[in-house]
């Protein structure tokens, strides 16, 4: 016998795919992000690789393999961390939420996603004051500007919003957002 809650959410999963304008610019846009992301994990492994091997075989430590190391992983999670929300690859307790009824499941979803585009506004908002506040300043050992260590975070918090709209704009219309992966 199956459970009358995972039938309605098994029902609610093949709704048809949303088409609209923002997902189909925002499908795109997180596949890229993603692969860059993935692209920047590989680099990070072979600065990481590289400064061991500096440090342990040729006895020459480069001193600008840390800083990058740590620039990009900003760029990796962040931007990583935007498109798992375009890709509902966040954590979520949706073991709660599939036995509320439909109407109640989808006003609490409207929330959530509302509540994340919240905290994407704040991210680029912050992200954007404190990049000026250390316009000037240089990253040491690189020479580049600190500016680009907030970049990611108002990246990331743009298309946290982005994605957020493209969810409740689906919600509304019945919808659902394919994964970029697919």
């Amino acid at each position: 016998m199956t459970d009358p809650h995972v039938a309605e959410h098994e029902q609610e999963a093949s709704a048809r795919p949303s088409t609209g304008l923002l997902s189909r610019i925002n499908a795109p846009v997180a596949r890229v992000g993603m692969y860059l992301s993935v692209t920047g994990l590989l680099v990070i492994v072979v600065i990481v690789f590289y400064q061991v091997f500096g440090r342990y075989v040729l006895n020459s430590s480069p001193t600008w393999t840390e800083n990058l190391a740590l620039v990009l992983i900003l760029y990796v999670t962040l931007i990583g961390a935007a498109v798992g929300v375009r890709d509902a690859g966040h954590i979520g307790m949706d073991s709660l939420l599939v036995m509320l009824p439909d109407h109640t499941r989808e006003k609490i979803e409207l929330v959530i996603h509302v509540l994340v585009a919240v905290f994407g506004i704040a991210m680029a908002y912050n992200g954007w004051i404190l990049g000026a506040s250390v316009g000037t300043v240089k990253i040491p050992n690189l020479g580049l500007p600190e500016v680009i260590r907030y970049v990611p975070l108002i990246a990331s918090g743009v298309l946290i919003v982005s994605f957020s709209i493209e969810h409740i704009i689906a919600l509304l219309r019945g919808e659902e957002v394919v994964p970029s992966w697919n």
